[in-house]
């Protein structure tokens, strides 16, 4: 495992994380202790020290279940989690500083920890980044001991721009892979100058860029890949990268023929995103063990050519950046 700060939190985090949307069981099958807690114990054991969850993921349960590992291994693991999208409706109005206080002290129930090293506001409204009395509570709460760092998780590269405005953002959290480049331009260098941690999340658009996908997948009536791949139900960038899955299966089907010898692209994509040394980390998902040992295959591979880069980064040009590019 290869480590990287994270920002002016001066963490120092697995390059390779883990993030735990679904780390009970694959979407739609129900939360699983034991899958959870082997999962989570599989990406300790093999160098894994910062593990990103949330509140609404598996309605508190991934929270649960993230802090019963850590209490239990004698390892410094980072816990980073997220606070607001448990508002319904999830509108500017709800965000209010006694609301957001009361999920982080629930966060730190659930986790059973005494303290929550990052603390990181979830894809909030735009309208909210223009808010200063919500930011302001962060520094509140970090007096009182109850948390050490804020960041943002946002949709959008003006999302991102506008947070890292505030003095006490640490850390932000964004859509990230080869099939959604944007914030690798102005962003990156704008979050450099500033030091701010850069976590790629989604970085094989939602399993597209495995490359196991076809045609003929079906995904469960419960699995976000199924009934939100036209935004219904949240951002549609958080589906696919919200890219049309059709399209998507056209640009990895030449992403394949690039890399003939590797039936599991996972490990590709996530290099390419390694290449990006303003990255901190990076933070696939896992439904079992085996996905956490397919992600950590990275450094089983040889370094990607630049020859190979160019060819890869030829293929967004050509089917992905058109249609999604300027969205996010």
């Amino acid at each position: 495992m290869n480590y990287r700060k994270l920002g002016k939190t001066n963490f120092n985090i697995s390059e390779i994380s883990l993030g735990t949307w679904q780390v009970g069981g694959k979407w739609g099958s129900g939360f699983d202790d034991k899958t959870a807690d082997a999962l989570i114990n599989t990406a300790i054991d093999n160098g894994v020290n910062f593990i990103d969850t949330a509140d609404v993921y598996e309605n508190g349960l991934s929270e649960t279940a993230v802090g019963r590992v850590v209490r239990s291994r004698s390892e410094r693991i980072y816990v980073a989690t997220k606070c607001g999208r448990q508002i319904n409706p999830h509108v500017n109005d709800g965000y209010q500083p006694k609301v957001l206080q009361k999920f982080v002290e629930d966060s730190l129930k659930r986790t059973g920890l005494e303290t929550l090293d990052l603390i990181q506001l979830h894809c909030p409204p735009t309208e909210v980044y223009y808010r200063p009395e919500i930011f302001e509570l962060f520094d509140r709460l970090k007096d009182q001991g109850k948390i050490l760092n804020l960041g943002v998780s946002v949709e959008k590269v003006e999302e991102a721009l506008k947070a890292i405005e505030y003095s006490n953002v640490t850390t932000v959290q964004i859509i990230f892979n080869l099939f959604r480049q944007r914030p690798s331009q102005l962003f990156f260098s704008e979050a450099k100058k500033k030091d701010i941690g850069i976590i790629a999340r989604v970085p094989l658009a939602s399993g597209l860029l495995t490359g196991k996908f076809d045609t003929k997948t079906t995904f469960d009536p419960q699995d976000h890949r199924n009934f939100n791949r036209n935004g219904d139900a949240f951002d549609k960038g958080e589906t696919f990268s919200g890219i049309d899955y059709e399209l998507g299966l056209k640009a990895v089907e030449e992403l394949k023929a690039l890399f003939p010898e590797n039936p599991n692209l996972a490990p590709i994509a996530l290099q390419w995103i390694l290449n990006f040394e303003e990255i901190s980390c990076i933070i696939p998902g896992a439904s079992k063990a085996d996905h956490v040992l397919s992600n950590l295959s990275v450094y089983d591979l040889p370094k990607i050519s630049p020859e190979k880069i160019i060819a890869m980064n030829a293929i967004y040009e050509k089917y992905i950046k058109p249609s999604v590019h300027h969205l996010w």
